[in-house]
């Protein structure tokens, strides 16, 4: 693999996993009220 493809590679594996780790934390944050 050439080193711009391992780059790309990385960068989307910080945002899948970092949109997931955000997700996560607003939740915890801010957990849905129930009716």
């Amino acid at each position: 693999m050439s080193f711009a493809s391992i780059v790309m590679m990385i960068v989307a594996i910080v945002t899948v996993w970092g949109g997931l780790v955000a997700a996560v934390v607003n939740l915890v944050r801010h957990p849905e009220k129930d009716d």
